[in-house]
Parts: structure tokens; C-alpha cells; sequence
């Protein structure tokens, strides 16, 4: 199981501040972005050869279950 920031978006934003760099903005002037969109991604398989049981209701709301 995962829990962690979404890659694509952390792209997307990463070409927003190439955007401005190249626009002629100080790269020390910009802020700091804390990330905003994080996935659950939950391997199923391995779950079942460890013995772990887990909750429909998690399957439910994981972004990606690897069966």
C-alpha cells in the first residue's frame, strides 16, 4: 500500500514554473507549493499472500488496486 503525491501532478505544476521562469521570473521569487493531490494505490496480491484481509470500504476509495 501507498500513499504519496501524485507524479502527473507534480509535472503539471512543474511546467507552470518553467513558464514563468522562461516569462523572466526569478526562480528565488517563487513560492514554495506544497503538493496538493496525493494517490492510494494498494496491491491486492501482495495483501492476500501476506494474509491481510482488507476493508471493501479502503478498496473503495484506493486510486489504483493492483490485482
Amino acid at each position: 500500500m501507498a500513499y504519496a503525491t501524485s507524479i502527473a501532478d507534480a509535472w503539471r505544476r512543474l511546467a507552470g514554473y518553467v513558464d514563468k521562469v522562461l516569462r523572466g521570473a526569478n526562480p528565488g521569487d517563487l513560492p514554495v507549493q506544497q503538493p496538493t493531490k496525493f494517490e492510494l494505490v494498494i496491491n491486492l496480491k501482495t495483501a492476500k499472500a501476506l494474509g491481510i484481509t482488507l476493508p471493501q470500504t479502503l478498496l473503495d476509495r484506493a486510486d489504483e488496486v493492483i490485482e
